[in-house]
């Protein structure tokens, strides 16, 4: 077989990893798949094939629950302290650091993304988790208490980690949310299986090299690469993974729970958004054009949290619509790796049949396109940023998440706000807002009153290893970040005794 053709403007580092063999990290070891299949990568942005991985099954799962497991159990990490293992974790976060350029590379060639994006968010953003998390090693505390019940009694609690953990990652930060979802796991005293989205393994794989020149002991972090409805479904019903962390559709969050109900696994779940930004009449409009903008055509708009429905008071309806539509008409769009690109394609065909079906149907069912609605070129998975008009919520256009760059922009009357805070609740998502406004009175009134994980004050998809980020309803259980997450991989323990 010939190698594969890759962009001229991949470094080289980068892309001799994309052009190795790849396989699947288990128990400290590289292991192709117990059945020798693979499965192709593509290249967002051409269509073209650029690697292939590991098509992992069952078996492969059994492999690296069981490696989890023995080193959770009786290896070297089971004995460590806290102090220890948080120093490993800085560690991964120093080759994260040491290796950032060639990581960028490969997450914008596997996602599509522009390298810039990947530079100052996802590379950043996983060396700060880690560092974050690495802190919290040694500070997981319990609490004495004093009790009720007569006699002399001494009381407390311990938190202890809550066993092998499974990892299942999206396509659209597969890097950053690997280990955004694994470093507090880490710091819990768990270990971990992750398995990375089918369609962007890559920079996962490389993650795992990285563990293994940190110093990781064998099977505390196993990378296993696969489809979902196979390797993704035997690591979410195995008997032998005690916590799920899964980020994705909430459809597929259906599912996930589901098979964890076998042996009532802990769930995380991150799942679906349809997020909205709500704009009041005294916005700040050079701030509040471009904040709207980058709320949804960042990263096209494949992000949980992207503000996906726009509430303008009417007073500035036109000039809000006209601002937004005119950022996303002058956007450069191209090739991820191309330094001047703005907006990359989306991740795959078969996520470009997905919008394209929906601004559509969106057509048909009335809105109106003031920029874009069409797709970009014939070559890769281009999709024109679009701003929609004319919406209800009868279109699935404005009431389905659709992880595209489109945008429903709906005007509210100016004695209204009322009716702008019933129309950002009425969804059955609630995992981000923002409020646009120099009125941090009002602003702070609304945000008590949107019924969401996260909302932001004059800006949007804000992310941060301290804060807490989750959902309500429809998008998710849990927190990621904080000691929330800590919280989530540990178990309490009260222990009581007659002295």
């Amino acid at each position: 077989m010939n190698a594969p053709e890759l962009p001229s403007l991949l470094g080289a580092a980068a892309a001799a990893f994309v052009r190795a063999e790849h396989a699947n990290f288990i128990g400290g070891a590289w292991k192709p798949a117990r059945g020798g299949g693979t499965l192709p990568v593509m290249d967002p942005g051409t269509g073209r094939e650029v690697a292939k991985i590991p098509a992992s099954g069952r078996e492969d799962i059994d492999d690296a629950v069981l490696a989890a497991r023995q080193a959770l159990e009786s290896g070297p990490w089971s004995r460590m302290t806290a102090p220890d293992r948080g120093k490993l974790i800085w560690k991964l976060a120093e080759q994260i650091e040491a290796n950032a350029a060639e990581l960028a590379e490969i997450e914008s060639l596997d996602t599509g993304r522009p390298i810039f994006e990947c530079r100052i968010v996802d590379v950043p953003g996983s060396i700060q988790m880690l560092q974050y998390m690495a802190g919290w090693s040694g500070k997981i505390n319990g609490e004495t208490m004093q009790l009720g019940v007569p006699g002399t009694l001494h009381a407390y609690t311990v938190r202890e980690p809550v066993g092998v953990v499974a990892v299942i990652v999206p396509w659209n930060y597969p890097l950053e949310l690997a280990v955004w979802r694994t470093a507090p796991a880490l710091a819990a005293g768990c270990t971990v299986v992750i398995k990375p989205a089918e369609n962007t393994s890559l920079s996962t794989l490389r993650l795992a090299q990285l563990v293994a020149e940190a110093g990781f002991p064998p099977g505390v972090i196993n990378v296993v690469t696969g489809l979902g409805e196979t390797a993704g479904a035997a690591l979410a019903a195995h008997p032998g993974v005690d916590a799920i962390s899964f980020t994705g559709s909430t459809e597929t969050g259906r599912a996930i729970v589901h098979a964890a109900a076998g042996n009532m696994k802990r769930v995380f779940l991150e799942l679906g958004g349809k997020s909205p930004a709500i704009v009041l009449a005294d916005a700040d409009l050079d701030v509040t054009i471009p904040g709207v903008a980058g709320s949804i055509f960042f990263s096209s708009g494949q992000v949980c949290t992207a503000g996906s429905r726009l509430f303008v008071h009417e007073k500035l309806f036109e000039r809000v619509v006209e601002g937004v539509a005119s950022i996303a008409k002058n956007l450069k769009i191209g090739h991820g790796l191309d330094p001047s690109t703005q907006l990359g394609p989306v991740v795959s065909d078969v996520q470009l049949d997905r919008v394209m079906g929906f601004l559509q149907e969106g057509e048909r069912d009335g809105a109106r396109y003031v920029t874009g609605g069409r797709r970009v070129g014939n070559e890769g998975y281009f999709v024109e940023p679009t701003v929609a008009v004319g919406t209800s919520p009868t279109m699935s256009i404005y009431r389905d998440e659709i992880f595209g760059p489109v945008l429903c922009a709906i005007p509210f009357k100016a004695d209204d706000i009322e009716s702008a805070i019933q129309a950002a609740n009425d969804t059955i998502y609630g995992l981000h807002a923002s409020i646009w406004t120099q009125n941090l009175k009002a602003a702070h009134q609304i945000a008590g009153r949107i019924k969401s994980g996260n909302v932001c004050i004059n800006t949007h998809n804000f992310f941060d290893p301290a804060f807490p980020m989750g959902g309500y309803k429809q998008s998710g259980w849990g927190r990621a970040a904080g000691f929330a997450a800590i919280e989530h991989y540990t178990e309490v323990k009260g222990i009581v005794a007659r002295l």
